[in-house]
């Protein structure tokens, strides 16, 4: 089996200390393939980093209207969040809509990714909640659309076991999966999410495609891609909710509005839906790493894809695609950046 090829580098005294290999995959909504590096064919766990396309029935059934979801609601629908007081506050306001509290929630607990609220918490002598879970936004929306799909707020019956791959609302998030990625979902490997959703092994190619459709609306029923579309919109509205203060994702979504959408997965996975290029993007790290690896992968992709607008435009991703490495001294002791083949990408 051919190695994937090194698409990220890490430079300490003027050499290569340490290497992250991955794939890439950019399609077109017609699914041509633009970039293949590495094996797009494999099936990967795509994780968080789908979450639009899981929030897609929100919209499209009606749910997200009939509660009056707005762009902070469904922006967060699709994060992965740093648990900010903004985030728990905003997920325990789309629960409220739909008639639920917090105890609804099934995906679990853990403290807020983004230190400075964690530290208010434990300062407060509190502890978190399912609202502070990353995921919580994505539940809140699951809720939404259960109690939709069963005609009444507050519909805690209904909705109870939403997380399984049997219960209503999972069948619905898994057809949109299904009908966006066109791969078939019951023959592939199926495991766990961190927040207790089945998750479907897919190959980057059919991620790549699914991205694709979520940027044009191509390929999706009409219902589907004004859902993509309004998602999209939320998201660059209300940029801080998808992620968070200092997070790549918001960062991007702040400079660069509705022109790029990118999302993170667990384990070196990133997707991105870049409307203006009409293209659809999917990585995949080898080593699983996100926070170095992937994001300097996919600040590489949006540099070459993405006609920048300024040079806050241009400063900004390029920062992010060779970044600057500092010990705890503040001295910059080497560079974390993408490969010239990876910087080429598309090229004659």
């Amino acid at each position: 089996m051919t190695a994937n090829p090194i698409l990220v580098e890490a430079l300490r005294g003027g050499i290569a200390e340490s290497v992250h290999r991955g794939a890439l995959a950019i399609v077109d909504a017609e699914g041509h393939v633009h970039t293949a590096q590495g094996d797009i064919e494999r099936p990967i766990f795509p994780r968080s980093a789908v979450k639009a396309l899981q929030a897609l029935p929100l919209v499209a059934s009606g749910a997200a209207e009939r509660f009056g979801l707005g762009d902070a609601e469904l922006a967060l629908a699709c994060a992965s969040h740093g648990g900010e007081p903004q985030h728990a506050e905003t997920a325990l306001a789309m629960l409220g809509k739909a008639g639920l509290g917090a105890e609804a929630l099934e995906c679990g607990t853990h403290w807020p990714y983004h230190e400075g609220s964690q530290r208010k918490l434990a300062t407060a002598g509190a502890v978190p909640s399912a609202l502070h879970n990353n995921c919580s936004g994505k539940h809140a929306g699951f809720l939404c659309l259960g109690c939709g799909l069963a005609g009444r707020r507050g519909a805690a019956d209904f909705v109870r076991g939403y997380t399984t791959p049997e219960h209503p609302v999972m069948r619905e998030v898994t057809a949109s999966l299904q009908d966006a990625t066109g791969f078939d979902l019951a023959r592939t490997a199926r495991g766990t999410d961190g927040c207790s959703i089945p998750t479907y092994a897919v190959p980057l190619r059919h991620l790549a495609h699914a991205f694709a459709k979520l940027a044009t609306g191509q390929g999706l029923d009409a219902d589907r891609a004004r859902a993509a579309r309004r998602l999209r919109e939320a998201v660059a509205r209300a940029p801080q909710m998808v992620a968070g203060s200092g997070r790549f994702d918001s960062r991007v979504a702040q400079q660069f509005g509705e022109r790029v959408f990118c999302k993170v997965g667990a384990e070196g996975v990133y997707c991105a839906a870049l409307p203006g290029a009409g293209l659809g993007v999917a990585i995949k790290m080898d080593d699983g790493n996100t926070a170095r690896a992937a994001e300097v992968t996919m600040a590489a992709v949006i540099e070459r894809l993405v006609p920048l607008q300024g040079d806050a435009e241009a400063a900004l991703i390029r920062s992010l695609s060779d970044v600057a490495l500092r010990n705890w001294n503040g001295i910059e002791v080497g560079r974390l950046r993408a490969t010239d083949a990876l910087r080429r990408l598309g090229a004659a």
